[in-house]
């Protein structure tokens, strides 16, 4: 007899876990493909350069981690134990200056100088309504927000930061370079308003309830999901990749953790003509090549404070990141590249053997690049902690391509799954109030590539559950997710 389930979910990332942990909540049977042998997707940890040494393969700091709607109903926070830094993120500029933003904003007002009043003006408002700035990017934005006055909020302080004013509110160079470098994340032109939304709310969150980091590495909150998934009966199957929808058993709904590229070639003639354009339209962006050291002592910035971050944006000035990125954007390698930076050992310790320490980092690339960034991360981080070298025991290093060929949803290297313009967060992967369910008969969406977008959040997947039980299983009913 052949088998078949109430839902069928094609991917293990945070998503499709998200989305399968719904469905099983709401007792359906449930079973998850994976083309990998790894589970977790983008929340997914291994020893990457020497044994020991524990490294995050995607995902690294979770800002969202408190603050996702999916995450509390989940309560991530009783299942995973987290470190939240007392510093969220840092800025090193020349001469060992460098900007610093504490989870305390008064603190962080404190060290910024001149600047320190326009910059607390700045975020305030956002900081202090962290969890309704968090409402209002967890859904697709066609709706009508719930705290609109916070929304307001958000877009007045987007246009400025993401426009030819960015400059306007400041007099020194440290706290303009500690806002772009947060902004820098959605390898975006620089100045965007896009990039400035994005970059203020994740500011927002780290002044909020920091920027957590998971004990045990990334993987910890994908083993959450699969324990839960497994206790409500679902399964995984694990090094079985798809590459139709035609050899999936009977389901009522099947709800696709991949790109809209890849949803084209498994749906194959399934597809109405209208929406398969609309998903060959959609942009992907640009790309990041990987770097992961295991050090023998941890990173020695030349600012003291920048050794007790959870993150470190490397690129130096506002001018500067913004000139590494809008090369990138451009289709060039930067010769002094924008750096991501995870310290994650520093808050727990048992990445690495005694005494050492694990480093993540990426930069960004133009998509589909094969170069090796090894180097110049290198040579970058050195800029700003001399002797760094110095401590290097092994690296891990991969280009874009390589990033791709790991993990298709990444494609040419774009970890967002999609560039995330602002026409492309209004209407990702197209424009609807449901932009989850497709026109595919029972089949959904749950990628990066929809809204809200990238970002280990879960919510994606939350929503494709949530909008596939209405439709497919005639319940409105949110599910309990406590451990409870």
């Amino acid at each position: 007899m052949t088998e078949s389930f109430d839902a069928i979910v094609v991917g293990s990332g945070p998503n499709g876990l998200a989305a399968a942990v719904t469905l099983a909540r709401s007792g359906l049977s449930v079973r998850v493909y994976e083309r990998a042998a790894l589970i977790g997707g983008g929340s997914s940890s291994a020893e990457l350069t020497l044994p020991g040494f524990l490294h995050d393969i995607c995902s690294a700091v979770h800002p969202l981690a408190f603050e996702s709607r999916f995450f509390r109903e989940f309560a991530l926070a009783s299942r995973v134990d987290f470190a939240v830094p007392d510093i969220s993120y840092a800025q090193p500029l020349d001469g060992g200056r460098a900007g610093i933003a504490y989870r305390d904003l008064e603190r962080t007002r404190e060290h910024l100088g001149r600047d320190g009043d326009a910059y607390a003006q700045l975020m305030g408002p956002l900081a202090r309504h962290a969890s309704a700035v968090a409402e209002f990017t967890g859904s697709t934005l066609v709706r009508v927000p719930q705290h609109p006055l916070t929304v307001l909020a958000l877009g007045l302080r987007a246009l400025e930061q993401g426009g030819p004013l960015w400059n306007a509110r400041f007099r020194e160079e440290v706290a303009p370079a500690l806002i772009t470098g947060v902004a820098a994340h959605t390898i975006l032109t620089q100045p965007s308003v896009a990039g400035a939304a994005a970059g203020l709310t994740l500011a927002a969150y780290g002044h909020a309830r920091g920027w957590p980091i998971p004990r045990g590495g990334s993987q910890a909150i994908a083993d959450a999901m699969v324990d839960d998934l497994r206790a409500h009966g679902g399964e995984i199957v694990t090094e079985h990749e798809v590459t139709s929808l035609d050899e999936l058993p009977p389901a009522r709904a099947v709800l696709l953790d991949v790109t809209p590229d890849a949803f084209v070639r498994l749906a194959g003639d399934r597809m109405p003509s209208a929406y398969r354009r609309r998903m060959e339209h959609f942009r992907y962006g640009g790309g990041v090549a990987k770097v992961d050291f295991a050090l023998s002592a941890p990173v020695p910035w030349a600012n003291e404070e920048v050794r007790r971050a959870g993150t470190v944006h490397v690129g130096g000035t506002r001018a500067e990141v913004a000139q590494a990125e809008n090369d990138v954007s451009a289709g060039r390698l930067a010769e002094r590249p924008y750096v991501l930076v995870a310290q994650q050992s520093l808050f727990d310790p048992g990445r690495a053997p005694e005494g050492a320490q694990t480093l993540w980092t990426y930069t960004h690339v133009p998509a589909g690049s094969a170069a090796d960034r090894e180097e110049a991360v290198t040579a970058q981080i050195e800029r700003f902690a001399p002797g760094f070298r110095d401590t290097i025991l092994a690296t891990h290093s991969r280009s874009a391509v390589e990033v791709a060929e790991y993990n298709p949803n990444y494609p040419g290297g774009d970890i967002a799954a999609g560039a995330p313009t602002l026409s492309q967060l209004i209407r990702r992967p197209v424009l609807s109030t449901d932009p989850w369910r497709t026109p595919v008969r029972g089949v959904y969406l749950c990628s990066s590539s929809v809204s809200p977008g990238p970002g280990v959040t879960g919510l994606v997947g939350w929503h494709a559950a949530l909008s596939a039980l209405r439709h497919e299983f005639g319940t409105r009913m949110l599910p309990n997710l406590s451990p409870v």
